[in-house]
Formats: structure tokens, sequence, C-alpha cells
């Protein structure tokens, strides 16, 4: 040994020692989640952003102490998941947020101990044959070619855009007003000419408004379409915005990162139609997918669009190496070191089946809808409308939008219930997006009174 070197070192996740290195510290780390979880009792740690920065401080103390703590782990993930907002929560409803799957999650694990990196194929031989594989599978199911994997909605979009940049030198993003901000964001990271952003009333394109564009615009021009907005779940009219797209030789991006996984489902999956005459298509798994964070698809229905991604760095794919047969993968991301997330997805579909993957969709559109139906009945309650999949905006009758606002923050701040809020036709609506398909109805009951009590506890 030589001299300064640590008598013991600290062991690894893989390689031969890895498993049983990993099997008790997997205990600590279920034995504290189990704990946070029971202290927080709740969807959300009461208290507000102040008392659970102070609870985190003082779970961390020293960030680098000159002596390491040995129960570093059990600590700050206790205190991780007492200060968390719990998906798995049927009161936790606000956002686009989901319960990761338990098998998607134990995917990961394995994911993080190989830690492969999809830059090269020698960091990652079995990795970049199951991504290849996989995601050809899906951008079938999705009526197009191929997809590369991203980090969510909004890479994806910005993929989107650049593919159509380079396609189209001058091309103008023609987008919604209910589009996803990432959309208007990578016009402007990118160059691009402004938006031309058009009416959407009700929540959707307005088709009429889009012709007009379409017609008065030079070209080239880039629609985009949302399959499942993030206020209120809607889809545009996917075929006629296709048809009007066809009809004026403007290219077409749909962003489905919410909807797109209604394609799992018999019941819902007619809801995109016209998906498949997109020439690229946002696709999200950690949303109706119950994926661990981050699980993005962007698909394609052009692959050959993808060389615009081409670069060549000798360390990583030097020229020899590619006409020897190994495969170039810079060309599959604009990042270069990045994590095999593919496996989850693999893991899940493979477990699940469409059938399974679609039930649980199936589920939570059930769900929301029964949420809706209730809420109608309720006197005490306006409902904005029903439910397109599984988001379901509603108010208390007789409360401003102050008075909505200030419910919402009062039950976050209680950690009673994690509710959403969008802005629709004018007026403040409290949000609630079904991802739990444990949720049972009594719990959406118990929500609806959390708010009511809430709402007859304001002053005046």
């Amino acid at each position: 040994m030589s001299a300064g070197e640590p008598t013991s070192l600290p062991p690894l996740a893989s390689g031969p020692a890895g498993p049983d290195a990993l099997r008790p510290l997997l205990d600590t780390v279920l034995d504290a989640l189990a704990a946070g979880r029971d202290e927080r009792g709740g969807p959300l740690p009461a208290g507000g952003p102040d008392a659970v920065a102070t609870r985190v401080a003082d779970a961390l103390g020293d960030v680098l102490p000159d002596t390491g703590d040995p129960d570093a782990l059990r600590t700050l993930v206790h205190a991780l998941a007492a200060g968390s907002a719990d998906p798995a929560d049927p009161l936790c409803a606000a956002h686009l947020h989901c319960p990761p799957l338990a098998v998607a999650t134990a995917a990961d694990l394995a994911a993080s101990a190989l830690n492969p990196s999809l830059d090269s194929w020698d960091q990652a031989p079995a990795a970049s044959a199951l991504e290849a594989a996989v995601t050809r599978a899906l951008a079938r199911t999705a009526g197009l070619a191929d997809a590369l994997v991203t980090t969510g909605g909004t890479e994806s979009n910005q993929l989107a855009l650049l593919l159509a940049r380079e396609a189209h030198a001058g091309v103008r993003l023609v987008c919604g007003a209910n589009a996803h901000h990432s959309l208007p964001r990578a016009a402007w990271l990118l160059g691009l000419p402004d938006p031309v952003v058009i009416p959407a009333p009700g929540g959707t394109l307005d088709p009429a408004a889009l012709y007009a564009a379409l017609t008065a615009l030079p070209g080239p021009l880039l629609v985009t379409a949302t399959a499942g907005t993030t206020d209120a779940g809607l889809i545009d009219p996917l075929p006629e915005i296709a048809r009007l797209c066809t009809a004026h030789g403007a290219r077409l991006h749909i962003d489905a990162a919410y909807g797109g996984g209604l394609l799992f489902s018999d019941r819902h999956r007619d809801q995109l139609a016209g998906l498949e005459t997109a020439h690229t298509v946002t696709l999200d798994l950690h949303k109706l997918g119950w994926q661990p964070v981050a699980a993005g698809l962007l698909a394609v229905a052009r692959p050959h669009e993808l060389t615009a991604l081409h670069q060549r760095a000798d360390y990583l794919n030097a020229d020899d190496d590619t006409e020897a047969g190994l495969p170039d993968l810079l060309g599959r991301s604009p990042r270069t070191s990045r994590r095999p997330d593919i496996l989850k997805i693999a893991v899940t579909l493979k477990t699940l089946g469409r059938s399974g993957v679609g039930a649980l969709v199936d589920q939570v559109c059930a769900r929301a809808r029964e949420f809706a139906a209730q809420i109608r009945e309720h006197p005490g309650f306006e409902l904005y409308d029903r439910p397109v999949i599984s988001t379901v905006l509603f108010r208390p009758a007789e409360a401003d939008d102050d008075a909505v606002a200030t419910v919402r923050r009062r039950l976050l701040h209680e950690g009673r219930a994690v509710l959403g809020r969008a802005r629709l036709d004018g007026r403040l609506w409290l949000k609630a997006t079904v991802l739990n398909p444990h949720t049972r109805p009594d719990d959406l009951t118990h929500l609806l009174k959390l708010v009511e009590l809430a709402e007859r506890s304001l002053p005046g």
C-alpha cells in the first residue's frame, strides 16, 4: 500500500463485490424511506418552504465535513422522504408527476449500478443495442420510424425545432396559445423568428385561425399541435391540423408528452388519430407511463434527418472504429454522457405488456371522469368540463380567483393536499391530475371535502 492511501476504500456498486455491498445499503434506504413517509404523514410536508428548508438544513449540517458521517445515507434519505411531495399519495394530484412503478424503479437501480454511458459503444454495449430496439418499437407504436431518448418533453420539443431548422432554413414556428412554454423558448434558443401564436379558444388550437395564418404567411413553417395540454389535458383537433399542414406544405410537430400514453389503450388511442402524420412527435413516459424521471422520447418520421445531430470525436467514434462495425452513438442525442433510461422503459413494457400499461391508462382516465361527475353533482363546486384524459379542473362555486388561490396555498402549507392551478376562460381553476392508478373514489371524495373545508375557513 502506498503512503497516504486509505486503509479501507468505500465499496463499489458494480463489479464482483457490488451486489453484496448494495444489499445492506438498500435495507437502509428502504427503512429511511418508510420512516420519512411516516414522519411526513401526508402528501406534502407541513409548514411551507421555510419549515422544509430548516429541516433539510438540520439534517444536512456541514455539506463537506472534514470527517465523513457513516450514517449520512439514512439521515439524508429520511430527510428527503419526510420533505417530499409524494406522487403515490392520492391527495398529491397537482402535476404531471406520476408515482413510478416498483418494477421500473428497480430497473433504474440496475442502470445506476452498472452506469453505462451512451456516448460510445464500448461504454454501453448492451444498453446501446437495447435502446436501438426499444426506441424503434415505440416509434412504430406512434406510426413513425425511429425515436431518440430525451430527458423529457422540453428536450424533445427543442430537438423537434432543431431538426426542422436544419431541414428547412429559416423555418418559423406556428403554435397555439395553448402550446407548452418549451416551444417558444426553443425557438428563442435556436435563433428562429418570433413564433406566430394561433388563438386557442376553449383551450385547443383553432383550425380556422390556423388556416388563415398558413394562407397568409410565407414558408417554411413548422406547425405544432398539442395532444394533452398541461393545464387541462386537452387535445388539439389533430386530423384537421394535419390536413391543413399537408395542403399548405407546412411541417407538423405534435407535442404528445402527456397524451402519448393513450397509445397503449385500445379504449383511448383513437383520440390520437392523426399522430402518424407528424414529422416529429414528443412522448414522455414519466407521465402516462409511470417511469421515474427521466423517460422522454422524440419520435421521427424521417430517420435520415437525424444526421443533423452527427458529430465526430475521435475518442468516441473514430472513422476506423465505425468502419469496423462499432455503432456510432453521438448522433442519437445532443448530450454526450447519458444514462440508459431505456432500461426501465424496456423492463416495464416487457413486464406489463401493452394490455397492462393500457389498463393503467384506462384506470386513471376512468377515475378522473368519476371525480368530474362527483364535482358536477356537488352544489358547492363548479366543474370546468368533462376530462379528456385524466385532468380535472374545478373550483368552489362561490369563490373568486383570490380565494381559489388562497385555498390551494393553504392546503399546501398544511401538507393536506397538493392541487395545481390553471387559468382558462379568464378564471382560475384548481387542477387535479389523476395519475395514480391506485386512487380510490373515496380518496377523491376526501380531496373534495378538504377543499370545501379550506374554502369555508377563509375570512369573510
